[in-house]
């Protein structure tokens, strides 16, 4: 299995950089607006017609925002007015809160293809994620709010992102895990597996509201490179391992 990189950016610029460095998915976002800050519709079309006109395939996601779990309507009018620019995916901020469960239906039942993105920061409501892996959804993510606060890993025990990425492997949905992940990262991540990882942080020279770093992106990439091959049992340990369980 092949751990893919979605890389957050803001311009069509930084698009253009991160599709060339060597990122899976273009991720389209503000961060100077939060974890998942909103970039304007027009901008998000403008980036997605620059990526394809210059040949450019990764899929293409874009947030919507972050908004409370109660703000339905606004966050239905929000996603319907991001997945109209072109985007393969929608994502969507779910933090822990009793409205969570009737979001995802709602989401569920909007038509467009979304990603749930769970906010870890305070905890994970496991009955809303064991909820959100039978609703067809394109794929369900782990993020953070508070990046200033540490890393996913510092939001959670790993044990509990552990779970989190077995639960969407066991329902046959695709994961990924995300949080002011940086390069040193690299191997816990690559342990856990998921189908992709995201990072702005990682690749920006500074905060994370700073521009993309084209170096710092080169080195996140070599980086899980050499992490998730680094995880792969050799040919050689398979085989053995193999031919030990057939005694």
């Amino acid at each position: 299995m092949t751990l893919r990189l979605l890389v957050s950016v803001r311009s069509v610029a930084e698009a253009l950089l991160a599709a060339r460095g060597g990122a899976d998915f273009i991720d389209l976002k503000e961060p100077a607006h939060g974890a998942l800050g909103g970039l304007p519709p027009e901008t998000i079309r403008a980036i997605v017609v620059a990526l394809r006109a210059h040949g450019h395939t990764q899929p293409v996601s874009a947030t919507i925002g972050d908004l409370p779990s109660h703000e339905l309507d606004e966050i239905l009018a929000r996603v319907a007015a991001v997945g109209a620019c072109g985007v393969d995916i929608v994502k969507v901020g779910i933090e822990r809160s009793p409205d969570a469960q009737a979001l995802l239906h709602a989401l569920a039942r909007c038509g467009r293809p979304l990603v749930p993105v769970f906010i870890a920061d305070a905890g994970l409501d496991e009955r809303a994620v064991a909820l959100a892996l039978t609703l067809g959804f394109e794929g369900v993510m782990l993020d953070t709010a508070d990046k200033r606060a540490g890393s996913l890993f510092e939001a959670l025990p790993r044990e509990a992102i552990a779970r989190f990425v077995a639960l969407a492997r066991e329902a046959g949905v695709r994961v990924g895990v995300a949080g002011a992940l940086r390069r040193h990262h690299a191997g816990e991540i690559a342990a856990l597996a998921p189908d992709f990882a995201g990072f702005r942080s990682a690749v920006c020279a500074g905060e994370r509201s700073a521009a993309l770093d084209a170096a710092a992106l080169r080195e996140l990439v070599g980086a899980m490179r050499e992490a998730q091959a680094s995880s792969r049992p050799s040919p050689i340990s398979s085989e053995r391992m193999r031919a030990s369980s057939a005694r």
